[in-house]
């Protein structure tokens, strides 16, 4: 199984970038995704998850509003659309899943997920 995640950058506050993870090796359409970061001298955090159709998602409070979890079943891909993003949105994200583990519990129970990606770097700047 890899995770691919992309789209990450530097960018200006209030600015926009869309991060996707593209899988391979698995049956995607059967897995939930999370979206996950690590801000520098913090821990991993749950940012985003949807279910494996789409039909719903789950926010972190921090970004609710802000960031936009979707996915493209034909595609293989979960991407992250995050706008208006603040200075504390820094961090390394990365994409995860696991067949056990459902959109609604990711956000505590992420830890041993048994597919992580290799994250992407965002740099947001005041």
């Amino acid at each position: 199984v890899q995770l691919q995640a992309s789209g990450g950058g530097p960018v200006q506050a209030r600015g926009s970038l869309r991060l996707s993870c593209a899988a391979s090796g698995l049956m995607f359409f059967k897995y939930d995704m999370g979206w996950f970061r690590r801000a520098p001298g913090k821990e991993r955090e749950f940012v985003a998850a949807i279910t494996r159709t789409g039909g719903s998602t789950y926010y972190a409070d921090s970004v609710k509003g802000r960031f936009t979890i979707s996915r493209d079943n034909g595609k293989n891909t979960v991407y992250l659309q995050m706008n208006s993003l603040k200075p504390e949105d820094t961090a390394d994200y990365y994409c995860a899943t696991d067949l056990a583990i459902s959109a609604q519990t990711m956000a505590y129970q992420f830890y041993g997920m048994d597919y992580w990606g290799k994250g992407t770097q965002v740099t947001v700047s005041s």
